[in-house]
């Protein structure tokens, strides 16, 4: 069993088990939390679409942990004109546990 979520601007494809690390949420470790916003369903009793959402599906999970991804560079640079500019930028997530799937 399997379903698509809608978190953060992104969708994600889960099964209970699975650990995801999403866009931060402002949970504390250890707390559950509840995905509403279920796209897709496939189950026992077959493929189910929402349009846009399944009304009264619901995913949980368990927060693991907060914390920051590795840096990501940035580099601008305009040739002859002795001009070179680098940033970077680390991105925080929440770790998450996806410990159930109900329609």
């Amino acid at each position: 069993m399997y379903a698509v979520i809608q978190t953060g601007g992104k969708q994600y494809k889960v099964a209970e088990g699975d650990f995801l690390k999403i866009e931060k949420l402002d949970v504390e470790e250890g707390k559950e939390v509840i995905f509403d916003s279920v796209l897709l369903i496939n189950g026992d009793a077959g493929l189910s679409v929402g349009a846009p959402n399944i009304e009264g599906a619901k995913v949980t999970a368990t927060v693991k942990s907060q914390g920051r991804h590795k840096k990501v560079h940035i580099i601008k640079f305009k040739r002859r004109k002795h001009h070179m500019k680098k940033m970077g930028h680390r991105q925080y997530y929440t770790e998450v546990v996806i410990t159930g799937i109900s329609a």
